[in-house]
């Protein structure tokens, strides 16, 4: 973390760490600076939405926990922000849920997917997929399409946090369950995605975490319930009309 410190009773506080989290992350390499702009715009929608997890988010949040552990291959993908912002909650997230983590880039260079993999073990890792690309999404062209065969290539539930459209697209297309983190509810990774989770990805993993322990000894009966009961056009509306509203569903 850089040397500027933050007090905490800065009414910005989470804002302006969540920032310089990833200003640290384009100086270690793990962030594009492409990455930059996306945290500011999704900062916009999360400031719309009160900077708050809204009722129909912890609502995927836990429909999300549940596709998780009825999972019979789950895979967590992290690119470059999600790295810089959430490294630790992810390797918890993995941990609660029995899910592999897969670095999987727009800008994909070596150099950068073995940065991201040290900073993910330096945050408690053990296994990290992502550098064999030994498999491709269909539709996608060039370093983007590249995916680990026995990692989000053969996955059936993927939990694709700050997504760009066309790839989440392309994964729905192959037929993956998709767990979508997206302050957006009007972008296509949010549109396409089985489970949109509108919400701030520091407050949405920790989120999942959470729900994915307290439904660690559900049976597969109430955890297909969840699944069953989540309405997705409705937490999409829902997360519209919070931001029409000021953060009111």
């Amino acid at each position: 973390m850089s040397d500027i410190e933050i007090p905490e009773d800065h009414p910005r506080y989470e804002s302006l760490l969540t920032r310089h989290r990833i200003e640290d992350g384009v100086d270690k390499g793990i962030t594009s600076r492409q990455g930059l702009i996306a945290q500011g715009r999704g900062e916009a929608f999360d400031y719309l939405l009160g900077e708050q997890t809204i009722p129909s988010a912890d609502a995927a949040e836990r429909a999300a926990a549940a596709h998780l552990l009825l999972a019979d291959h789950p895979v967590l993908s992290v690119n470059g922000n999600v790295a810089a912002l959430v490294p630790g909650e992810l390797v918890e997230l993995a941990e609660a849920t029995g899910a592999d983590l897969e670095v999987n880039l727009f800008n994909r260079t070596e150099e950068r997917m073995e940065a991201i993999v040290d900073h993910l073990r330096e945050h408690g890792a053990e296994e990290v997929k992502g550098l064999t690309a030994d498999g491709r999404i269909p539709g996608l062209s060039h370093e983007r399409a590249k995916v680990d065969a026995d990692g989000i290539g053969d996955a059936d539930v993927v939990l694709v946090p700050l997504e760009d459209g066309d790839r989440a697209e392309a994964l729905a297309a192959m037929g993956k369950t998709e767990l979508v983190v997206d302050l957006n509810p009007m972008s296509r990774s949010a549109q396409s995605a089985t489970v949109p989770i509108v919400d701030n990805i520091i407050r949405a993993v920790p989120n999942i975490t959470r729900h994915a322990r307290e439904l660690q000894d559900a049976s597969r009966e109430e955890l297909q319930r969840i699944v069953d009961e989540f309405d997705r056009e409705e937490a999409l509306a829902a997360a519209e009309r919070a931001i029409r509203e000021g953060g009111d569903e």
